[in-house]
């Protein structure tokens, strides 16, 4: 009796003390399992007298079922504390102010994509859109790019196949208007075109816009008109213009347009390789052989067409010097506009 006093109080002091879960079921094993001392009492039963056995068994099971009781209690106990300290980690206090979702922004690109829209259509111009994959014919032929034209070989053209390519120009919208509208056509075009170069000015995929006018006693005049107004629209305020020649196969006579170097104001930077001029499109009359291979008749009409890098014109805008940071999708970068 005085062992099963002993084993009571030690299991009652180790059951009440613990603060473990994992230490409360070795206390279970160790007081009601097979190899418990409890257990041992009661294969030791049969060595009693048949008056004391009775008694002794009672003793047991009762000190047995006290020891259960006791941890079952202290179970509960445990896992409340458990739930409670799990609950107070995980509150929240609602009298903080909430947590503030980052919101996105339009890329820049997309953003002079719209400025640009915005502003031609307000001049009457139409916008065209027209496939990225491009056969050679819309890409370089009708634009009086015939094979081993040198003009090809300065586009360095990512080919599909023989007669397939990745668009070099988003002339190819330019062409595919003229064979399906008849004149009087006034478009731009934008998109995406791909060219195998990359530096800090250049990308193997980059942004095009490109104009297009065609109708009765269209001139050169019209051009630079239409083009100042539009520089001085797009950068809001009266930048200095210049009309240099140039060559392209598709346009005669042809040239590029430089404005004042935004970034010193004309006195001579990196940007602008110290002349004070930065270049920003290119030009022309429409060639009477690409209106030849649209079916337009050149003795009645004829027109100008402009392309300009929308990328470039993005970097001018926004005062960016590195071209590739467009496209490095930096959220530092991104977040600024």
């Amino acid at each position: 009796m005085t062992d099963l006093d002993d084993i009571l109080q030690q299991a009652t002091t180790d059951i009440v003390e613990t603060t473990d879960l994992k230490k409360l079921d070795d206390y279970r094993i160790q007081y009601l399992g097979k190899k418990s001392q409890l257990t041992e009492c009661l294969k030791r039963l049969g060595q009693l007298s048949p008056e004391e056995r009775p008694i002794f068994g009672q003793k047991i099971n009762s000190v047995k079922q006290k020891v259960h009781e006791l941890i079952e209690t202290q179970s509960v106990l445990l896992h409340k504390k458990q739930i409670e300290q799990q609950l107070a980690a995980e509150s929240m206090d609602i009298t903080l102010p909430g947590r503030l979702q980052s919101m996105g922004s339009v890329h820049p690109v997309t953003k002079t994509q719209e400025r640009i829209e915005a502003l031609f259509t307000q001049m009457g111009f139409a916008v065209m859109y027209g496939p990225e994959i491009e056969d050679d014919y819309h890409n370089f032929e009708a634009l009086n790019i015939p094979p081993l034209h040198p003009a090809r070989s300065m586009q360095d053209t990512f080919y599909i196949n023989d007669g397939t390519l990745l668009r070099t120009q988003t002339s190819n919208v330019q062409i595919r208007a003229m064979k399906n509208t008849q004149p009087p056509l006034r478009i731009i075009s934008m998109g995406r075109v791909y060219r195998s170069e990359f530096d800090l000015t250049h990308t193997p995929m980059f942004h095009q816009i490109e104009g297009l006018i065609v109708d009765e006693a269209i001139n050169f005049a019209d051009l630079k008109e239409t083009l100042t107004q539009f520089i001085h629209a797009f950068f809001e305020k009266s930048v200095p213009l210049r009309f240099r020649p140039a060559y392209f196969p598709f346009t005669e006579p042809s040239a590029e347009v430089d404005i004042g170097c935004l970034s010193c104001q004309g006195q001579g930077c990196r940007i602008c390789k110290q002349t004070g001029w930065v270049e920003v499109l290119g030009c022309g009359m429409i060639h009477p052989n690409v209106f030849q291979s649209v079916g337009i008749d050149d003795e009645r009409y004829t027109g100008w067409a402009f392309g300009a890098g929308l990328d470039r014109l993005t970097m001018l805008h926004y005062g960016i010097t590195d071209l590739r940071a467009l496209f490095e999708n930096d959220l530092r970068f991104l977040k600024q506009f």
